[in-house]
């Protein structure tokens, strides 16, 4: 009835202070009912040593009572050798009294002694059940840790829109694709270019000069032999009209690329 009317007043000043919430949080819940069989447990330990400083005070007396009785009968003994036959009798009498006294303490010690067993049984069962409720209570706040983490990810994974995420992905990948192919073109047009093609060709000229050179350090190495030179006396000298023409031809050519390039520039 104390426990009801104290966990019916801890309610009622959560509720003043606005404090329900935490008052009804399971690891709360579980420490109050731990702590409130420890508190239990204590007490009926308490009582259990009453209980067997009682058992231990009548068996003190039922000892003082056995050896006043084994006493009063030597003192019987006694008078009787003496020939006191009338102090003899007084003396049973009081042994008789002793003994019924006797009697009485040890119907009380032998209920004591099995109250305190069956207490030390009880106390044995509940500090057995305090371990084990003890253990669950652990089990339980683990569960409850779970349930409050599972939860906060529910919740965030609640506020992640799907197609939000799509949308953003799709955007970069279409900028990464048009990012792409804006290099692709800038890369077409400077191979199209004038300077592209002049690179172009100082790129095979060098080339050239290098294929030359490589093959002179051959054949002075001796890895190589030296080309043969033949000589034709019907060579004929090429004509400077046809080298002009060639010539003429090219700068055509380059300068319509370069007007090309020129209206492609102010197009874009």
């Amino acid at each position: 009835m104390f426990k009801a009317i104290g966990r019916l007043w801890r309610y009622l000043v959560a509720w003043v202070t606005g404090k329900v919430e935490e008052i009804e949080n399971p690891e709360i819940l579980l420490d109050q009912a731990r702590r409130e069989m420890q508190e239990t447990l204590a007490r009926n330990r308490e009582r259990a040593i009453q209980a067997i400083t009682q058992k231990n005070l009548l068996q003190a007396e039922v000892d003082k009572l056995e050896r006043t009785v084994r006493d009063l009968e030597r003192k019987t003994e006694l008078a009787l050798q003496q020939g006191k036959r009338d102090l003899a009798l007084q003396i049973v009498r009081e042994k008789k009294a002793q003994e019924q006294a006797l009697e009485s303490l040890r119907a009380s010690l032998q209920q004591a002694t099995e109250t305190v067993e069956a207490i030390k049984l009880a106390i044995r069962r509940q500090e057995e059940e305090v371990r084990v409720k003890t253990a669950q209570a652990l089990a339980l706040k683990a569960r409850w840790k779970q349930a409050q983490i599972q939860t906060a990810i529910n919740k965030a994974l609640e506020g992640i829109s799907v197609e939000n995420l799509e949308s953003s992905w799709n955007a970069a990948e279409q900028r990464i694709q048009r990012a792409e192919a804006e290099s692709l073109a800038r890369q077409e047009m400077a191979s199209q270019s004038l300077q592209g093609r002049i690179a172009a060709l100082q790129d095979a000229q060098i080339d050239t000069e290098a294929e030359e050179e490589l093959s002179r350090i051959e054949q002075r190495m001796g890895l190589k032999p030296a080309p043969e030179v033949s000589v034709n006396a019907n060579t004929s000298t090429v004509d400077d009209a046809d080298v002009l023409k060639e010539l003429e031809e090219l700068e055509r050519k380059l300068q319509a690329q370069q007007g090309d390039a020129s209206v492609n520039r102010e197009g874009s």
